[in-house]
């Protein structure tokens, strides 16, 4: 039954060709930049324009088919344009040719467009339980990388913070410690120069004490 459901609708499956591969390649949106303030990040990019594939078509297909409806409906109706399609006639010919057909299987207009909405219905309901499946995977898969992704980024930002106040911390002890190197230079050259005025002062005492006492055993006999 799957079969023959999919032989009445068109299911284009994904052109995975080079060419094609290089073609979505290359109309991917532009990169964006990370702001200033975070780390190098992988650059962004846009998910790919949707394509109708053999995987979901199927899955959306089997949902028809379990809820088939019993007797002549849209699909049987849909089956006969189907097989009217080599026909040499327009459109509107084509539907009224189908429909004499469904009409000798008991079938109104009201039935068919009453049918074909009971299957949008269905698919409906299939889109629905799609995206709360998506909604679960991504806060399984995505809100837990989120939560890890916004406690890394405030922990550098911690970190980034920790940083700034020990450069502050060094500038404010370099300066103390050029500051100390000055005045231990300072201190240097005061005892040095103390150093220096207590031996100029001892010699020139001593030089006359010296002499004196040379005096004294040259002229006091």
């Amino acid at each position: 039954m799957l079969k023959n459901l999919k032989s009445l609708f068109v299911v284009v499956e994904e052109d995975s060709s080079p060419a094609a591969t290089s073609q979505q390649k290359s109309t991917q949106a532009p990169t964006q930049r990370a702001e200033p303030h975070a780390a190098p990040a992988r650059p962004s990019a846009q998910a790919a324009a949707g394509k109708v594939t053999a995987k979901f078509s199927d899955i959306l297909l089997g949902a028809l088919e379990k809820n088939n409806v019993d007797g002549f409906d849209y699909l049987e109706f849909k089956r006969s344009l189907q097989s009217l399609e080599k026909m040499p006639m327009d459109e509107s010919t084509r539907f009224q040719s189908a429909f004499a057909m469904a009409q000798s299987m008991g079938a109104t207009p009201l039935q068919l467009i009453t049918t074909a909405n009971h299957y949008l219905a269905v698919l409906a309901k299939e889109e629905k339980d799609f995206e709360g499946a998506i909604a679960n995977q991504q806060a399984k898969n995505i809100g837990a990388k989120q939560e890890s992704f916004n406690q890394m980024e405030q922990s550098i930002k911690a970190k980034e913070e920790q940083i700034r106040l020990l450069q502050q911390e060094i500038q404010t002890s370099r300066q103390q410690v050029e500051q100390i190197a000055a005045e231990i230079q300072d201190t240097k050259l005061k005892v040095e120069t103390t150093k220096n005025d207590f031996l100029a002062s001892y010699e020139n005492l001593v030089s006359q004490i010296k002499k004196d006492i040379d005096n004294m055993q040259k002229f006091l006999k």
